[in-house]
């Protein structure tokens, strides 16, 4: 079995629990960088995690505990990983003049 806390910050587990397309609890958040009613994007402890549907609402959002709650109609999850501040440097003018 794969350790769910291996890499994580502070030791917290990431967890998605989906019921029926409608509604969604996370755990393991560590920030919530954008949301809107159709997407909403994350920083989990497994990495960076968008989130796509219409009609989306955070019921319940807790960063301290890492939890976030979400209703709506979920049409995707897609998870990438955390971009270092090192690779953010070597962007388009970072490889332009090098």
């Amino acid at each position: 079995m794969e350790d769910l806390n291996h890499g994580s910050k502070n030791g917290r587990a990431h967890k998605v629990m989906l019921m029926g397309r409608k509604t969604c609890g996370l755990n393991g958040i560590v920030d919530v960088l954008a949301f809107d009613v159709n997407e909403m994007i994350m920083e989990t402890e497994q990495g960076m995690l968008m989130i796509k549907g219409s009609e989306l609402h955070v019921t319940r959002l807790s960063l301290e505990k890492g939890e976030v709650d979400l209703e709506g109609r979920i049409d995707s999850l897609a998870y990438s990983e955390i971009s270092s501040p090192a690779a953010k440097a070597e962007g388009f003018f970072g490889k332009l003049f090098r």
